[in-house]
């Protein structure tokens, strides 16, 4: 069974740090790029970070460019988010998905349109 489990959310000050994991079974996470997405109340979903299978190359959403790092972990079927310098706008649901190949293969990878098996997502909560 495919399945992708986000972990790591919880409660932070503005400024503070945390790093989301996203577990993968079912599946060889080495034959997949892996997306992290997010959505808040009200708001669309966002592409936060995506990275890629082959070279795992790495992109960002403008709003979290230079404060948050993805990387995998292919031995442990993981890839996880640090997230630094957070302020009260990272407040979403955050959660993983994968896609064949490359986060820039055709449709690309900030809408998530072509992305599947999405996790069940994990709750940030910047706020002093």
């Amino acid at each position: 069974q495919v399945q992708l489990v986000e972990s790591g959310g919880g409660l932070v000050q503005p400024g503070g740090s945390l790093r989301l994991s996203c577990a993968a079974s079912g599946f060889t996470l080495d034959a997949y790029a892996i997306g992290w997405f997010r959505q808040a109340p009200g708001k669309e979903r966002e592409g936060v970070s995506c990275i890629s299978s082959s070279d795992a190359s790495t992109y960002y959403g403008n709003s979290v460019k230079g404060r948050f790092t993805i990387s995998r972990d292919n031995a442990k079927n993981t890839v996880y988010l640090q997230m630094s310098s957070l302020n009260t706008e990272d407040t979403a649901v955050y959660y993983c998905a994968r896609r064949r190949r490359e986060c820039t293969s055709y449709g690309g990878w900030r809408s998530g349109l072509v992305f599947g098996s999405w996790g069940q997502g994990t709750q940030v909560t910047v706020s002093s």
